[in-house]
């Protein structure tokens, strides 16, 4: 079948490629005109050209759950399978950003946490804008840099649950990654002057020493950024709480609206019963007297 997965494909976290991407979304994505007649029978080296052609990153949008070329292209991708070479020239292109935001996306549903810091944390230096569509099928305008610290740091995006990673200092701390150096340290060391060479030699500071210092300095942010998301994260799961807590209570009250209402249609229909039998008696005794000769 046209949308089954490739027979030699690896399992992906422990599953089917596909199933990364939630089951009402997968079957809209089947169903679409978009997935039918530009993703048939599409190979690793057709899928660039259809990347090209990209002109706008999201995920569903509208009532009836209308997904993205952006999404249908990344189902197609766990689909396929691509080598990890291939994917990695998306994210190196620099002339196409949507097909590097498209190979960024696939590295960080199915690649490990190493490579989601070693091929995404690069991007952060680039600045180009973004087209991304929202639920309601308007357009925002987001950086490649946001869109790359999204998908390291939030848990859904695009409409898609994305696996969890290992945190960054916890890789550090197994000597898995080297600590995290940022373009701006540079431009920042550059402006402060340097006393190096008029300090004298048993005054100055070990190298070692400051570089454990600064990797604690950046660990302790990362920790603190960290504590923050999880705060707004669990304010905006308790919002949603309150919501869904007056969204039931909104339907309660019109359940017992309508109860009241059936209540009373129900009383209206007895008492249309009852006069319809007290007319049935009356007109059975008028016969019944008329018969007898009796007079009414």
């Amino acid at each position: 079948m046209a949308n089954r997965t490739v027979k030699d494909a690896k399992s992906i976290r422990g599953t089917n490629p596909q199933y990364l991407i939630e089951k009402i979304i997968r079957s809209r994505i089947y169903d679409c005109k978009y997935w039918k007649e530009e993703c048939f029978a599409l190979t690793a080296e057709l899928l660039v050209d259809k990347a090209m052609e990209l002109r706008y990153v999201g995920g569903v949008h509208g009532g009836f759950i209308y997904p993205t070329p952006f999404l249908c292209l990344v189902l197609k991708m766990l689909q396929i399978q691509p080598e990890k070479d291939i994917v990695v020239e998306f994210i190196k292109n620099e002339e196409f950003k949507y097909v590097r935001a498209l190979g960024a996306f696939y590295m960080r549903l199915t690649g490990s946490s190493v490579d989601c810091y070693k091929y995404l944390e690069p991007l952060y230096n680039d600045n180009r804008k973004l087209r991304r569509q929202n639920r309601e099928g308007q357009y925002d305008i987001v950086h490649m840099d946001e869109f790359i610290d999204e998908l390291l740091r939030e848990e859904r995006l695009c409409d898609v649950i994305l696996p969890r990673i290992q945190k960054r200092y916890v890789l550090e701390e197994n000597n898995e990654l080297e600590p995290k150096v940022s373009a701006l340290d540079d431009d920042l060391d550059e402006d402060i002057p340097s006393d190096e060479d008029n300090a004298e030699p048993d005054m100055k500071e070990n190298k070692r020493d400051k570089d454990r210092r600064d990797r604690d300095r950046r660990r302790e942010r990362s920790r603190d950024r960290d504590r923050r998301d999880k705060d707004r994260k669990r304010e905006r799961s308790r919002s949603r709480e309150r919501e869904r807590r007056r969204e039931r209570e909104r339907e309660r009250e019109k359940e017992r609206e309508r109860e009241k209402e059936r209540d009373r249609e129900r009383r209206e229909q007895r008492d249309r019963e009852r006069e319809k039998e007290r007319r049935d008696r009356d007109r059975h005794e008028f016969d019944r007297r008329r018969e007898r000769g009796g007079r009414y």
